[in-house]
């Protein structure tokens, strides 16, 4: 389905799975590349997209431009399978992430140390047993009309399985993706709390914020049938 002359949005391949990856670390910070806090793109890919691109990749949408990607929307539809996948995998990364902690610099063991100590605190509630998604977009796919059309295919899909509702939980801050962009897409803010471990790298105030969206109530146009890509 074309958003405009640049831009397609279709179904995630599994030949995608490495440009998501190293999408997903090219973002990681606030937007911007992973490395100045975290110097293991490995670990940090795995822990944010192993589970959508291995073990539910039906769920998921990327955005295309000239046969590269921009972008992608990793979802869920199986919350609780996706709840204890994560308890095993965070056991197995935990391990994988000590063993490598001598070999990291200091900005990466200070990541480490901030997740031990503070992650599990600051981060907000979330419905248990409720689809929700992971979304990251390049600077150039961050458009309202690519932004819309991406959520859109991933709200007629869960709509067309009988999905009630639809969660993401999403970093915000001042001068990029407040809250009240989300409320553009139909989402309602149910909480969230402020991430410290940006506090060095970064003048404003972080959020993670937990959004969610009624899909029985959705614009007819959110939720229609959309083309395969």
């Amino acid at each position: 389905m074309n958003t405009d002359k640049a831009f397609t949005i279709r179904e995630y391949r599994q030949s995608d799975r490495e440009a998501v990856r190293r999408l997903c670390c090219d973002t990681g910070f606030l937007g911007e590349p992973i490395d100045p806090v975290y110097e293991d793109r490995e670990l940090f890919a795995d822990f944010l997209t192993t589970y959508y691109t291995d073990h539910e990749p039906e769920s998921s949408w990327v955005i295309e431009a000239n046969g590269e990607l921009r972008g992608y929307l990793l979802g869920c539809r199986k919350p609780l399978w996706n709840q204890l996948y994560s308890f095993y995998q965070n056991i197995c990364l935990s391990l994988r992430a000590i063993l490598r902690y001598g070999r990291y610099n200091e900005n990466s063991r200070r990541f480490i140390r901030w997740i031990v100590m503070n992650g599990w605190r600051e981060v907000p509630a979330a419905p248990r047993r409720t689809p929700h998604f992971h979304i990251n977009l390049l600077p150039d796919a961050r458009k309202v009309a690519t932004t819309r059309a991406l959520f859109s295919a991933y709200f007629g899909y869960l709509y067309r399985k009988g999905e009630k509702r639809v969660y993401g939980q999403i970093v915000t801050f001042e001068s990029r993706r407040g809250e009240k962009m989300f409320e553009r897409y139909g989402f309602k803010v149910l909480n969230r709390a402020r991430i410290t471990k940006w506090d060095r790298l970064h003048p404003e105030s972080v959020y993670l914020s937990t959004v969610i969206k009624d899909l029985e109530t959705a614009d007819p146009l959110t939720v229609a049938v959309h083309s395969r890509g």
